[in-house]
């Protein structure tokens, strides 16, 4: 890349990270320092602030880079993401938004303990909570290692290496001084950013195919190198039986994951009522849905334009294939127009990158403080939260620590397929815990327990012993083969034991349910009564 088009770029990167810096200084400055408002912002947020919010929170580099990837080197099957990703959020909105919002406080563990025995019970969702965030975090921190390297023109470690570092960096900052309120405008910027970023790219390829969709696919099935093949299902998950049950896994793991995220289930605490939860959704289902239809667009316009070959090349996960189509879309490497387009994309990407992993290293806080933390040190009733908040803060730079190191082990992957990777341990772990607690009247503490490690375990267990990790040549460690389960995602077994696990241990349990904790529980979640 020249000279100029890293300037610029780096200069459009500086202005982000200053307003949003601003932004956050700004809010450090009129904080009161309670739990409630570094966890939730306060509750002030409207509707469609908030909807924007979650729109920003939920379309990550995996959403921008990885999906249009994907599709420039896959091309039907690639769309699965896509469409895995926005089919969720009809899970979320009918099933989990508002009835999380009126039992639960900060946390998932809120819901859950609202009817159970506390401790186990918040210790057992704490540790799934900061697992499933640390792995959504690698996928964001690959995924600015491979923008970074690609615009600085350096394929290197220490390029990327000094990216995640830097980005780790910049998201403790936006929590510790920040919390939610800043985070939630930071994340607002970006998905405006972000959506005048893909429709102004859409727009464009668009007009060079002059509005003539089929000469768009036949143009991307051309340059792919796979002929008709890529228009049609089978050219990454056909084939063998193990890469059609890997097709289903995905499946499984994006539309059921999505309601078990927790830094997707905190957003609904930052609004004051139930209502504005459910609308909250219905905004950012709109701009997701949008959002969505214009990666299609994206990935097909990068096999089109760059050509799948030429994706493969710059990287083989396929993380660059949208800045490469905002280069070629502008006139190619070396012109004026393509840098200036490159450089914006670029910048635009980064900033989503920076507002994820905000949003996600402050729900992973929470949970180490809320739930962890006050659970192990067996808190008293009407304790101060101060302390708590203090702990989140140290938190949040431990989770970044330990996101860095494992971002630099797996920073040869695809982002959006190791965010398919944390959505299924969120399926597994989470969402079995979840609806058991809202609508099992005989759920009991030992079924909520087993049902968190039931998906947890077998989840991350599954996923060390697949052709991820081992005993392949794009695996984290490509040298070595202790490979058992062929399947790349794990969703197609763990899900399913996370909620066998709930069942097992609830039936077996001696302790006997208690109804009118259930009623009370189901009152709340359907009317909001006593809602904090």
């Amino acid at each position: 890349m020249s000279g100029d088009h890293q300037t610029l770029a780096l200069l459009l990167f500086s202005a982000f990270v200053a307003v949003t810096l601003g932004i956050t200084t700004w809010v450090s400055r009129h904080r009161h320092g309670t739990a409630e408002e570094f966890y939730a912002g306060g509750r002030l947020f409207s509707p469609m602030e908030n909807g924007f919010a979650i729109a920003g929170d939920y379309m990550s580099a995996a959403s921008f880079l990885g999906i249009s990837g994907l599709i420039a080197l896959f091309g039907y099957d690639g769309m699965l993401y896509s469409v895995g990703f926005l089919v969720a959020w009809l899970v979320v909105l009918f099933l989990v938004a508002e009835l999380v919002r009126n039992c639960g406080r900060f946390t998932l563990a809120d819901v859950v303990a609202s009817r159970m025995a506390e401790r186990p019970v918040r210790i057992a969702a704490g540790t799934s909570s900061v697992t499933v965030s640390v792995l959504y975090l690698v996928a964001q921190m690959v995924g600015a290692g491979s923008l970074v390297a690609l615009l600085l023109g350096g394929t290197g470690g220490a390029v990327r290496t000094w990216t995640v570092v830097g980005v780790g960096a910049l998201m403790v900052v936006y929590v510790t001084l920040g919390g939610m309120r800043a985070t939630t405008w930071i994340q607002i910027v970006k998905a405006v950013l972000l959506m005048a970023g893909a429709g102004a790219l859409t727009v464009l390829v668009l007009v060079r195919f002059h509005g003539d969709v089929n000469a768009l696919l036949t143009t991307a099935a051309a340059h792919s190198g796979h002929g008709g093949d890529f228009l049609v299902p089978g050219l990454k998950y056909g084939g063998d039986w193990t890469a059609r049950l890997d097709f289903i896994s995905l499946g499984l793991a994006l539309v059921l994951g999505t309601a078990g995220l927790p830094h997707i289930l905190s957003r609904f605490y930052t609004v004051p009522t139930a209502r504005a939860a459910r609308r909250s959704v219905v905004w950012s289902i709109g701009l997701i849905g949008c959002f969505y239809l214009m990666t299609i667009v994206l990935g097909l316009g990068a096999a089109a334009l760059v050509g799948s070959d030429a994706v493969r090349a710059s990287g083989a996960a396929g993380n660059t294939a949208v800045p490469l189509l905002a280069l070629e879309l502008g006139g190619g490497a070396g012109s004026t127009g393509g840098t200036v387009l490159f450089a914006v994309v670029a910048a635009v990407a980064f900033a989503t990158i920076l507002a994820v992993v905000a949003g996600i290293t402050l729900a992973s806080s929470a949970s180490v403080a809320h739930d962890l933390y006050a659970s192990l040190r067996r808190r008293r009733r009407g304790a101060p939260p101060r302390g708590e908040v203090a702990v989140a803060r140290v938190a949040a730079a431990g989770t970044g620590a330990v996101a860095i190191a494992l971002s630099l082990l797996a920073r040869e992957l695809n982002v959006a397929f190791l965010v398919g990777l944390a959505f299924a341990v969120a399926a597994s772990a989470n969402l079995p815990v979840l609806l058991y607690s809202l609508f099992w009247r005989n759920f009991t503490t030992r079924g909520a327990v087993w049902s968190v490690y039931g998906g947890l375990i077998p989840a991350l267990l599954l996923v060390a012993l697949s052709p991820v990790v081992s005993g392949s040549p794009g695996a984290v460690f490509p040298g070595v083969d202790f490979q058992v389960f062929p399947l790349e995602n794990p969703g197609l077994v763990s899900i399913p034991l996370g909620f066998l696990g709930g069942w097992i241990g609830t039936v077996t349990s001696s302790e006997p349910p208690d109804p009118a904790r259930h009623a009370e529980t189901e009152v709340r979640s359907l009317t909001g009564a006593g809602a904090v």
